[in-house]
């Protein structure tokens, strides 16, 4: 009977585990390098204020006039309201600094360190 009992319990643990789907988060350090600092002015376009984080969008007008679009992954949307910053503080059309890392592929994708309004006012600001 306690054998049975075990076997109950054990099966019950096994689907309580597998129901849902597996959730993996990756270090950032996976995705972007550290080595590779990156620093952009320019316009914020777009932001997908969404989970697993939020990105944003900035065309940087290059010296030749040609416009490159970067992509900027930051937080998830409850850790970025939790420290107050709602998708309303991130202004599209403002003129915007971006700094962090760059992708490792090469692309232009970044980690987010600091993102600050042309006037200075930061929205984000990781501890250095």
């Amino acid at each position: 009977m306690a054998h049975k009992r075990l076997s109950i319990l054990v099966l019950g643990l096994g689907l309580a585990l597998f129901d849902h789907p597996a959730q993996a988060h990756h270090s950032e350090l996976a995705e972007f390098d550290p080595n590779q600092p990156v620093s952009v002015t320019g316009i914020l376009r777009k932001v997908e204020w969404q989970n697993p984080h939020v990105w944003f969008f900035v065309d940087v007008t290059e010296a030749d006039g040609t416009v490159t679009t970067w992509g900027f992954s930051t937080s998830p949307p409850g850790s970025l309201m939790r420290r107050g910053v709602t998708k309303d503080a991130m202004r599209i059309g403002a003129v915007v600094n971006v700094e962090g890392s760059r992708a490792r592929d090469g692309s232009n994708h970044s980690s987010t360190r600091r993102f600050t309004f042309e006037d200075g006012t930061a929205v984000l600001a990781r501890p250095e």
